[in-house]
């Protein structure tokens, strides 16, 4: 692919000014000048310059403000990275979708994680079309203030998920969302999350328990980060600024989070402003969030413990209540925990790769109290509905 067709290259003379500090990450990073991406790189820095979706225009200015300051951080890995440059704004917004999702796909083909700056929060359509076209399922996880489900006509950054749970055919297994104030949220949208078994965690539990996150994120395809999630006096330039929402470090911890996982394939971060961005806090933050993002990648283990052995540590509880035995498994190298969940036999095998599900060690002390924990059965119930 020619990615020429798309892509505005990062310009020379900021190159110059990115990478004039020894050993930064602006210093390390290629930048891509056109044509062909090669299969060896790991992780690709990719801007958005798209806005008709949010309620400000200048969100689209925000790819070349983040870079500015992400480039003077020092890099903690070894990844190969390459900054493939801006998307630049289509005619029409599904201009700009398509052009996404061709590049997207692109990458995704080669096995290479892109870093999404944005630009509006729609533009997660466009990573979840990515994967549309390949036929594969994903697993989607916003972090947000609320859901994005409001049903009129148009795509924007508050309608974009009815395009993703509504299209036909459906690639989504399964939508969560982390960060959620419920003075924003919609009773319809919550009585939809419950319908379809969908995870929507709320602001407080996180804060007094980021943790609870990492299980969510480690099973996600696709993550979205909405930075209006963040408290205003952490990120004054933002589309809707708000004086609640996660502290910095929390939004750096899930940024890690993300990058630690072995399934998430793509991340990317909206809504940033920066006309209201005083002295490049946002900016600021947005890089360290990438920066910790591109940490996480680095810890990385390519743990999958499909089968037993000397690795893994497994686990068996059977409920009073049920006739189901409970499987839990605990990896001995990082031990995190998964819980496998019965595979029903008339379903077709495209929902194989569900039967394991990243948990919670606080799972496995429920199903100890002889309880049901949620994810099982939200889970199960996935599967059976599809």
């Amino acid at each position: 692919m020619d990615f020429s067709i798309f892509l505005t290259p990062v310009l020379e003379e900021q190159i110059k000014i990115y990478s004039t500090i020894n050993n930064s990450l602006g210093s390390k990073v290629n930048f891509h000048d056109g044509g062909e991406i090669s299969e060896e790189y790991e992780l690709a820095i990719l801007g958005v310059k798209e806005s008709r979706g949010s309620q400000l225009t200048s969100v689209k200015e925000s790819p070349d403000f983040v870079r500015e300051q992400l480039y003077k951080l020092y890099p903690s890995t070894s990844a190969k990275i390459i900054d493939i440059g801006n998307i630049r704004q289509g005619e029409t917004l599904q201009d700009t979708l398509f052009a996404l999702v061709e590049t997207l796909q692109e990458l995704v083909k080669k096995k290479i994680i892109p870093i999404i700056i944005g630009g509006s929060q729609e533009l997660t359509l466009a990573m979840y079309k990515s994967y549309e076209k390949l036929e594969q399922i994903v697993n989607l996880t916003t972090i947000d203030r609320k859901i994005d489900f409001q049903q009129i006509n148009e795509t924007n950054n508050n309608s974009y998920l009815k395009d993703i749970i509504l299209s036909r055919p459906n690639f989504l297994f399964n939508y969560s969302n982390l960060g959620s104030q419920s003075y924003y949220l919609d009773p319809e949208n919550n009585k939809m999350m419950e319908k379809l078994y969908f995870d929507n965690t709320r602001l407080g539990e996180l804060q007094h328990d980021i943790s609870i996150a990492e299980p969510v994120i480690r099973n996600s395809t696709i993550i979205s980060f909405d930075l209006n999630s963040i408290r205003q006096s952490e990120v004054p330039g933002t589309s809707f600024a708000s004086p609640n929402g996660f502290f910095g470090n929390e939004a750096c911890q899930l940024s890690r989070y993300a990058g630690m996982s072995d399934k998430v394939g793509m991340i990317g971060f909206y809504e940033m402003s920066p006309e209201f961005d005083i002295l490049g806090q946002t900016a600021q933050l947005v890089s360290q969030m990438i920066w910790f993002f591109i940490a996480g990648f680095d810890l990385r283990k390519n743990e999958t413990p499909l089968t037993s052995n000397k690795n893994y540590t497994k686990y068996k509880v059977v409920l009073s209540s049920s006739e189901e035995e409970l499987i839990f498994i605990k990896s001995k190298k990082s031990e995190r925990w998964w819980m496998k969940i019965p595979y029903p036999p008339s379903k077709k095998i495209k929902f194989q790769r569900h039967h394991l599900v990243p948990c919670s060690y606080s799972d496995y002390e429920t199903a100890l109290r002889d309880e049901m924990p949620n994810l099982w059965l939200n889970t199960y119930n996935k599967i059976n509905i599809h």
